[in-house]
């Protein structure tokens, strides 16, 4: 048995600071936490390859005296903590001292620092975790901390980071929750030379959300405010038709520090129950503000995790906050007006009084007609009088022939053996002149006398050519379809297709436009969810396909505003992506421009398909159960959803898989039918 000694300090060092420096993330945050203990009122954050380069750490707040920068970078040193009764009400984001000790253990670091009021600043530089001599240097107001070469000592931890892409967004995603977190102070993010988040800092929250999660996710918020016993609720909630399809943009802070609590969440989704639709999922930003005396946040080293003394407490605060808010929001529905009050504009048209009135007034007389306006009165002496028309000779109609005989086996023309037709030309009648209407009409508006006309004759038709019948040895010989040769070879028979054997089951209807009710011939009753079997169809179908799904190309690509974490990783994926369906390309600040999406997935899913996509892809462990999660997520997507009126052939085929024993369960486990035998009916009704 090995003997038992004790660690060298700096291998307890480099142990120390893996439960606090993960990845460049990790560094950022510490940093910026002591940057805000400070009491700091702006804060720039510069990275370069994702951390990995540099990182450096700018603030304005009180500075560290010259003679305490050792003392600052050895463990368990902090000028937060005195007493063992401060444990029991932290009110800073720092206090274990361990952060600064960690990142100088696995990185080369320089801090300049210069206190407020004095005269001159210092700086000092360690390698390792070993501190060089302090010297004089001049510097603003404030703190600047640079950190270089992260894990530079630790090659078995420097392995497992990620790419540069990815960490920057990692500390992208850090910096956003930073500048919720403290609307009061300017936060501001520079990556690789770009500036990517600048914070007003006016201590406003929506404007913090506005720069930091974007426009388009801020005009969805409604703001919220409440309070249940000693926790107070600030912050601004989605609409609910507005869902998320994940939970990433779900912020919680408690006391100014960025949590993660699945007390919140679930009191969070508790509000949105009956609002939101199935499979969405809201977004918040919310400040819980508590005594620090009822607050833990001494019990995970990276301190994203908290415990409540009264977890029910405020568990009620928020969701009651939630609630209200959505309450106060739903559109009142104004009480229908007694029917006396009812005012009817067109009481021509509609009934406006009961059976009893009606009776004993009787029927209201149909309006009457407008008049038609007088014509103005005459002068005296005047007189009409209506000209007489010629009479016109009348002609008895023909009947109408075709121009072709419509008789069987015949070509001739009707016009051959048509009789001659007489045209007749006819004056047309004129009307007389006022001045001679008693009178003879004058010669020169006489009518003319008719004139006939000599018949019109068409020519006679040609003789028919006869075609000359050939003789029979001139005749084409007879081919047969099939040569002599080919004869003598096996043909397939024909078979005679036998009628489709009536099914051992019988669908009886469908209910809530989401159960099917199927009947089997053993008697038994089945209820069939179609989107949990619709689900497993596709799911059998996409895993099967040697071949990736056909794509439809939209007409305008899409772009998919996500966060910095989920952007990052889509796009550290994209080949997977492309297996998928999906054609995506990095459209910049972490937001996806897709052009193509599967020919089974509806376009207006594409940004929740790609929410859940990055979702499995985080929590997936490896790549098999990965490109599961994937294919689960596409095959909800494209499946019969619960509500949709469904075709009788559609149930029909879902019916025939589930009776077949080829689908029992969905992707996610769940069941895909329910079975009632016909004594388990007559026991629910008391009948056995």
């Amino acid at each position: 048995m090995p003997h038992i000694q004790q660690l060298e300090s700096h291998v307890a060092d480099l142990i120390a600071a893996g439960e606090v420096v993960e990845r460049p993330a990790s560094v950022v945050k510490e940093l910026v936490e002591n940057a805000i203990d400070a009491g700091a009122s702006a804060v720039v954050v510069e990275i370069q390859r994702g951390g990995m380069g540099v990182i450096r750490v700018t603030d304005n707040g009180c500075g560290i005296a010259p003679g305490e920068l050792p003392t600052a970078f050895l463990r368990h040193a902090t000028s937060k903590l005195r007493t063992p009764e401060d444990l029991g009400r932290i009110g800073t984001l720092g206090f274990r001292g361990e952060a600064l000790a960690a990142i100088s253990a696995v990185s080369r670091v320089d801090i300049l620092t210069r206190q407020t009021g004095a005269a001159g600043g210092a700086s000092l530089h360690l390698e390792g975790g070993v501190p060089g001599q302090v010297e004089d240097a001049g510097a603003p107001e404030g703190t600047t901390i640079v950190v270089r070469d992260l894990f530079y000592n630790t090659p078995a931890r420097l392995k497992f980071m990620r790419k540069d892409s990815a960490e920057t967004a990692s500390v992208a995603g850090l910096m956003q929750h930073l500048a919720l977190s403290h609307p009061d102070i300017s936060f501001k993010f520079i990556k690789d030379g770009t500036e990517a988040l600048h914070t007003p800092g006016d201590g406003r929250l929506d404007s913090a959300v506005y720069a930091a999660l974007g426009r388009d996710f801020a005009k969805t918020l409604v703001p919220v405010e409440g309070r249940g016993g000693e926790a107070a609720v600030t912050g601004f909630v989605t609409q609910p038709l507005m869902g998320r399809g994940s939970r990433s943009m779900q912020v919680f802070f408690v006391n100014g520090r960025f949590i993660k609590s699945q007390l919140l969440t679930a009191a969070l989704e508790e509000g949105y129950r009956n609002q939101l639709m199935k499979g969405k999922f809201p977004g918040c930003v919310l400040s819980v503000t508590l005594p620090v005396t009822v607050v833990d946040v001494n019990v995970h080293p990276a301190k994203t995790q908290v415990k409540f003394a009264r977890e029910q407490e405020v568990f009620d605060a928020v969701y009651h906050t939630v609630l209200d808010c959505l309450d106060a929001r739903g559109t009142p529905v104004a009480a229908p007006k007694p029917a006396e009050q009812v005012v009817n504009p067109r009481r021509d048209f509609f009934q406006t009084m009961d059976a009893r009135t009606y009776r004993e007034q009787g029927a209201k007389p149909a309006p009457k007609a407008p008049e038609a306006p007088k014509a103005p009165a005459r002068p005296a002496g005047w007189q009409t009088v209506t000209p007489a028309r010629p009479a016109a000779p009348v002609s008895k109609p023909e009947a109408a022939k075709p121009a072709w005989n419509t008789e069987w086996r015949s070509s001739a023309k009707v016009a051959d053996s048509a009789p001659e037709k007489t045209v007749y030309q006819t004056a047309r009648p004129t009307p007389r002149p006022m001045g001679s209407a008693l009178g003879k009409p004058p010669a020169s508006v006489a009518a003319k006398p008719v004139e006939k006309l000599p018949p019109v004759r068409e020519p006679a038709p040609a003789p028919m050519e006869e075609v000359p019948v050939r003789p029979e040895a001139a005749r084409r010989p007879f081919v047969p379809a099939i040569p002599p040769e080919q004869q003598t070879l096996d043909l397939p028979e024909q078979t005679t297709i036998e009628p489709q054997k009536e099914a051992p089951w019988r669908i009886a209807g469908e209910v809530l436009h989401t159960y099917i009710i199927c009947e089997s011939e053993g008697g038994c009753v089945w209820l069939i969810d179609k989107h949990a079997a619709h689900e497993r169809v596709n799911f059998d179908r996409l895993k099967a396909a040697k071949t990736p799904p056909m794509r439809q190309t939209l007409l305008q690509p899409i772009a998919a505003e996500l966060t910095k974490e989920d952007g990052a990783l889509l796009l550290e994926n994209l080949p997977l992506l492309e297996q998928f369906g999906f054609a995506c390309e990095d459209f910049g600040d972490g937001a996806i421009l897709v052009r193509e999406v599967p020919a089974d997935i509806d376009a207006a899913d594409t940004v929740p398909t790609l929410e859940e996509f990055a979702e499995n892809l985080r929590t997936g462990r490896s790549p098999e159960e990965k490109r599961d999660n994937l294919l689960h997520t596409m095959a909800c997507k494209a499946a019969i959803k619960g509500g949709w009126t469904s075709d009788v052939s559609e149930l029909k085929v879902l019916v025939e898989k589930v009776q077949s024993g080829e689908v029992r369960f969905c992707p996610h486990g769940r069941p895909v039918a329910v079975k009632l035998t016909k004594y388990e009916l007559e026991k629910m009704f008391k009948r056995a």
